[in-house]
């Protein structure tokens, strides 16, 4: 089903009066034919300037024109769900009323789907955790009750794992902490509190470490002093007591020495004892 058409103009302010150049955007249905108006359920709204081709039409098939024609027209949504080219499923999702959405739940394009997802309310989107795209899931993650969350963290798509780690409860986190995929184990680390905290000093990934030398209380610091990553041990001189300061001063890298004896030398309190044992 095809059609054209823009929306009534009621206010002066949201659209201006010279319509700005399409560009090299060629006017066209999505089947690639010219746009004709006298083939449109609304060309009626031609008379009022509700909807202008090349600008406001959902016939185009450049997305930017059929938004604009349902958001002048978001009365007209509901009758353009079952529209055979998606952007106009997926437009006319984005301003119809919220009880039109289940029939859309289960759409065959995953635009349509995404649409759906951000508005759905809660005890639908439940049902959306499921859905075959990541990025429809990730939508989901996003919006998803905390309480929900958990029954996402197996979720075959890193980046919708991901998305669970910034918004899991925090007591759940744990969950996560050996994710397979290294940047899920790094938002764990930016939230997980101790002691789980520190189990991830050894996680393989310096990223990971990185974040726990960033986060962990200075007093267990050495646990880091001697990583093999030299981005952790900078972030350890930052922090660490006088006691790992003495030991890093002899750090195998140049800089990284001069940086902790910068550290210590200016620590108002130096330690008079031995450097402890890091062996």
């Amino acid at each position: 089903m095809n059609t054209c058409a823009t929306p009534l103009n009621t206010d002066p302010a949201a659209k201006p009066a010279v319509r700005a150049p399409a560009g090299d955007i060629v006017a066209q249905t999505w089947q690639g034919a010219p746009i004709d108006c006298s083939s449109c359920p609304h060309q009626a709204l031609l008379a009022t300037q509700g909807c202008e081709p090349g600008h406001a039409c959902m016939q185009d098939s450049y997305a930017r024109r059929i938004d604009r024609f349902f958001r002048w027209h978001k009365e007209l949504a509901a009758q353009h769900l079952q529209h055979s080219y998606f952007e106009v499923r997926a437009i006319a999702a984005r301003y119809t009323e919220l009880f039109h959405l289940p029939a859309l739940m289960h759409d065959v394009d995953e635009t349509v789907r995404l649409q759906v997802a951000l508005r759905l309310p809660q005890r639908l989107l439940q049902q959306m955790k499921q859905d075959p795209h990541r990025e429809v899931r990730i939508r989901v993650a996003q919006r998803l009750e905390a309480d929900q969350l958990p029954a996402m963290v197996q979720d075959p798509d890193y980046g919708v794992r991901q998305w669970v780690a910034r918004r899991l409860t925090v007591a759940l986190l744990p969950l996560l902490a050996h994710d397979p995929e290294a940047v899920v184990r790094q938002e764990v680390a930016q939230r997980i509190e101790m002691p789980a905290l520190l189990r991830m000093a050894d996680d393989k990934d310096p990223g990971v470490r990185r974040i726990v030398a960033e986060r962990l209380p200075s007093g267990l610091l050495n646990r880091l002093a001697d990583d093999d990553d030299l981005l952790v041990r900078w972030e350890v001189i930052q922090r660490a007591l006088p006691a790992v300061l003495q030991h890093m001063r002899h750090d195998p890298d140049p800089m990284l020495a001069q940086a902790a004896q910068a550290r210590w030398s200016q620590l108002p309190h130096q330690p008079l004892h031995l450097e402890p044992d890091h062996g």
